[in-house]
């Protein structure tokens, strides 16, 4: 269709709106029209960009676009015809506008569901006559730069929101993982950003700017879309990642995976909280996802099952996509997995099939290449073949013993200093070294920006550079405690980060066991800060797999939104624990505090024998009986959690268990920890040994036979077992 043409379409169909008062929108006729579709459909229209003829490219958009699209057919029962996917060159803005039209606007009706995604590279436009610039899309052809002229094509932001707001239902959905401000500052990493800097003023076409217009004035309705953003502030950047054989926008990744698990009952509140906290594990602590044009919060407490309705009650962390063989090797989708756990996700790893019978089949895994697997049935009598489509839930976990930590070299390094720091790192146990953007890694080893330290080279004429090495996160930011002197050599500077690198790695083993959305343990953990009335709760995390329709629908609390949680130095906190299972469960607390130091609750009880008065402490398993809520760390002796600085980021890991964690107890002994009378918020003198043993313990406690020999160089962990959630949130 001519661009001339589809705007007169699009333009006449608002005017038909408009001549008729909007009664089409209106609420009080959209029964009439629901009753003249005996079923809702599902439309989705999803846009991705990775070529830009004029840009450097991006490597995660096609993903996303794959992310969103398993994730409507499996998990919201979207029909694949009524997907459409537009990529790459495929892009224009004159396609994007077509196909809104075409799939969208034309076919939607009341009480369908819409959902409108998009990837790709944003930034800010000045019109010529206005003052103010603009959030804007950018297609395809949005610009090319080799031409004199200003002439642009972008998509305003503006003209989208009032294309979703004439759809003709309120069950629309937007999710745009893009960002409009480029770093005006050089960045220490390699990073990829979904912003283009901003051209300066450009000048759309007069049939553009003429259907905005239209737009403007003939959708009447004012009831705001839902539109998911990548970032909560407009300066914020949408950064993507390179995760385990794939890139992917940090956003999408950590939106899809989440809606694989989540319940009917959650709120969009609630998981962009989730969401939130997965972007900052990824290592992008300067953005976080929002919920545009939701000033007042009121579209945040809306179910995720009432705008993408309906969808079933059972989460799960993949999908049967397909089978091989004469249907002995079944193919499978992980979407479901968090990045962190999918990375090391390994062979022999089990996941139950769910039918309406129940979870009777189970599925060995024996490879994966990304996000898709391949598994064999597990030899079990009386089993079923796996069906295309049907969902898969994580029942075994494998975690390979020989985890490294993985240091990439920014790319702004000389060639002599990535030698030399190679070499210095090569001593480090533990730690290997990949260039920054070429494999995936952990953190980012790099310079800090010269300019900061102008004054010290006026001071020293024959320093040849001044720059300070340091460790850095994947998103840029400095590890705390990480950057040595300006006279350090590189091989100083590496060799200096040994046991800072042993404790990030530590973290590194017990975020593996993370697993709110697949343990069937029951376990509600809430962090609350301690005021002189009653406790405020601040971050509240949930295993999922357990929750009933009654307690779910019945939540109280309420998520922050948008920015990540924060706690103010010197404030007290403690973490409710609720055992909702029929089994006593073991806890174990680690945590990395806002310096990047490990701290654990060291379990101290003083004893009783011989005589109280010349016992002396010992440490002992902490356990929650069935139905028991227990606040940790006991304040009853007088000791209280006080958050100390600096400000920066903060992560704690609550780790259940149904047995005892023997090991975990024996590594802290045997590290000597400063003993005191009761319960001690400590740091943790051997981090790393620590966190294998905890992971040793869960393994004991999961007990899994027949693994055809995994044991042995594996972790083995069973999701009836353990139950592990994570807690983030900011010191200020």
């Amino acid at each position: 269709m001519k661009r001339r043409t589809f705007l007169q379409r699009f333009g006449s169909i608002l005017t038909v709106l408009g001549a008729a008062e909007t009664k089409w929108l209106s609420l009080g006729n959209r029964y009439y029209e629901a009753l003249a579709q005996p079923i809702p459909r599902k439309l989705a229209l999803l846009v991705g960009i990775n070529q830009y003829p004029e840009s450097p490219g991006l490597l995660g958009c096609l993903t996303d676009v794959d992310l969103q699209r398993e994730l409507l057919i499996h998990r919201f029962d979207f029909q694949p015809s009524d997907i459409i996917s537009l990529t790459n060159e495929k892009a224009t803005r004159e396609s994007i506008e077509t196909a809104f039209f075409e799939h969208l606007v034309k076919q939607a009706r009341p009480d369908d569901v819409v959902v409108f995604h998009y990837s790709g590279y944003g930034s800010r436009l000045k019109l010529e006559m206005q003052e103010t610039e603009q959030n804007a899309l950018v297609p395809v052809n949005g610009r090319d730069d080799k031409q004199e002229n200003k002439f642009v094509n972008y998509l305003l932001e503006e003209t989208l929101l009032l294309m979703l707001r004439s759809l003709a239902t309120n069950h629309v959905t937007a999710v745009l993982d893009t960002s409009y401000y480029t770093r005006s500052t050089s960045l220490p990493t390699g990073l990829r950003i979904r912003a283009r800097p901003v051209a300066g003023q450009g000048i759309l076409s007069a049939e553009e700017l003429e259907f905005q217009l239209q737009l403007q004035q003939q959708v009447a309705t004012k009831e705001p879309v839902i539109v998911l953003s990548a970032t909560s502030d407009p300066k914020q950047m949408a950064r993507e990642e390179l995760l385990s054989g794939f890139s992917a926008g940090l956003f999408t990744y950590a939106l899809t995976q989440y809606l694989w698990e989540a319940t009917p009952a959650t709120t969009i509140q609630v998981c962009l909280s989730h969401v939130g906290a997965s972007v900052q594990q990824l290592g992008s602590t300067k953005q976080q996802p929002g919920l545009l044009l939701d000033k007042k919060n009121q579209l945040s407490r809306t179910l995720i099952a009432d705008i993408l309705h309906p969808f079933s009650t059972s989460g799960a962390e993949g999908v049967v996509t397909g089978t091989e063989d004469d249907g002995k090797t079944v193919l499978l989708w992980l979407g479901g997995l968090p990045a962190q756990v999918l990375e090391n996700y390994g062979v022999n790893s089990r996941l139950s099939v769910v039918t309406k019978e129940g979870l009777n089949t189970q599925l060995v895994l024996r490879s994966r290449t990304g996000l898709t697997a391949k598994a064999q049935i597990s030899s079990v009598d009386g089993t079923t073949a796996p069906q295309v489509g049907q969902l898969v839930q994580e029942a075994v976990r494998v975690v390979p013993r020989n985890i490294n930590l993985t240091v990439a070299f920014d790319t702004g390094l000389e060639r002599i200093e990535r030698v030399d720091a190679t070499s210095a790192f090569a001593t480090v146990a533990h730690v290997s070294t990949v260039v920054a953007g070429e494999q995936p890694a952990d953190y980012v080893f790099g310079k800090q920006p010269e300019a900061k330290n102008k004054d010290l080279a006026a001071t020293n004429s024959t320093m040849v550079s001044v720059s300070r090495y340091g460790l850095f996160s994947l998103g840029g930011e400095l590890i705390p405690n990480t950057v040595g002197e300006a006279t350090d050599a590189v091989k100083v500077a590496a060799q200096r980060l040994a046991p800072k690198l042993q404790t990030l790695l530590a973290a590194k083993l017990w975020r593996l066991t993370e697993n709110a959305g697949s343990s069937r343990l029951g376990i509600k953990a809430t962090l609350e800060i301690i005021g002189t009335l009653t406790p405020r709760a601040l971050i509240q995390r949930e295993t999922l797999r357990t929750q009933s329709p009654e307690t779910s629908s019945k939540k109280a609390f309420n998520a922050e939104l948008a920015e990540i949680p924060t706690v103010s130095v010197g404030s007290k906190i403690q973490y409710r624990v609720e055992n909702m299972s029929d089994r006593p469960v073991y806890l174990m607390l680690l945590a990395l505090n806002s310096s990047r130091t490990a701290i654990a609750l060291v379990p101290w009880y003083k004893g009783t024998e011989p005589e109280p008065s010349e016992a002396k402490p010992v440490l002992k398993d902490m356990v929650i009986s069935p139905g028991q809520t227990l606040t940790i760390p006991q304040t009853t002796a007088g000791f209280e959690w006080v958050v100390q600085e600096p400000t920066s980021l903060s992560e704690t890991q609550l780790i259940f268990s149904t047995a005892p964690f023997t090991q975990s107890l024996s590594a802290l002994e045997a590290a000597k920890h400063p003993k005191a009378e009761q319960q001690r918020i400590q740091p943790l003198i051997s981090p790393l040994e620590v966190a294998q043993a905890v992971l040793q313990d869960l393994h004991n406690a999961s007990a899994v036979k027949d693994m055809n020999g995994t044991a042995s160089d594996s972790y083995v962990l069973d999701v009836n077992h353990w139950a592990s959630l994570s807690f983030i949130y900011q010191v200020v």
